[in-house]
C-alpha cells in the first residue's frame, strides 16, 4: 500500500472527490459492441446511482451484460494534477426502496429533481421516462497524480 499524502487516507479522499464531482463515463459492452455514455451520478459509499432512459444505448447494453467500467475525471490539462475514479463492477436496474433511497440521494445532489414539482415541464417529462441504476463496484482506484505520476491507490470494497 502507498503512503497517502498529507496523512489523508485514500478513502477519504476519494470520498470528498466523488462528492466534489457530478458526471461520469459509464462504459458498456453487448456481443462485441462497446459503449461509452456520460452520466449524472450520486454514490452513497462506494455504490453509484444514475438515472437513464431504458432505451438509451447503455442501458440497452446492461439488459445484455450487466458488467461496465466507470471513470470519474475532469478535463485536466496539466498531468500532474490529475484525479480521478476508476472501477470495474456490475450494474443493475433497481425499483422500490432502493430505486426511493437512489431518488432522495439524487435529490440532494441535484434539487431540480429533488424539488421535481417545481423542475420545469421538459425535466418533469423527462424524469417520468426514466428509470433508476446502481453501479457496484468489484474493485475500485483513486489516482492520484499529486502523489507521483500514475498513482494509483485500490480502495477495499
Amino acid at each position: 500500500m502507498t503512503t497517502p499524502t498529507m496523512t489523508e487516507e485514500p478513502r477519504l479522499k476519494l470520498e470528498r472527490y466523488l462528492q466534489e464531482h457530478h458526471v461520469a463515463t459509464l462504459a458498456t459492452a453487448a456481443g462485441d459492441a462497446v459503449w461509452a455514455a456520460a452520466v449524472f451520478y450520486v454514490s452513497d459509499g462506494h455504490t453509484f446511482y444514475f438515472l437513464s432512459s431504458p432505451t438509451s444505448r447503455h442501458c440497452e447494453n446492461l439488459a445484455h451484460n450487466p458488467r461496465v467500467a466507470l471513470t470519474v475525471q475532469e478535463d485536466y490539462a496539466d498531468w500532474p494534477a490529475i484525479k480521478g475514479v476508476q472501477l470495474e463492477g456490475i450494474a443493475s436496474e433497481i425499483v422500490g426502496q432502493e430505486a426511493d433511497l437512489a431518488r432522495s440521494l439524487y435529490g440532494h445532489k441535484f434539487p431540480v429533481v429533488g424539488k421535481i414539482a417545481q423542475a420545469p415541464e421538459a425535466i418533469v417529462r423527462a424524469m417520468s421516462k426514466v428509470r433508476w441504476y446502481k453501479v457496484v463496484p468489484s474493485k475500485l482506484y483513486f489516482i492520484d497524480n499529486s502523489v507521483g505520476f500514475g498513482h494509483r491507490d485500490e480502495i477495499a470494497l
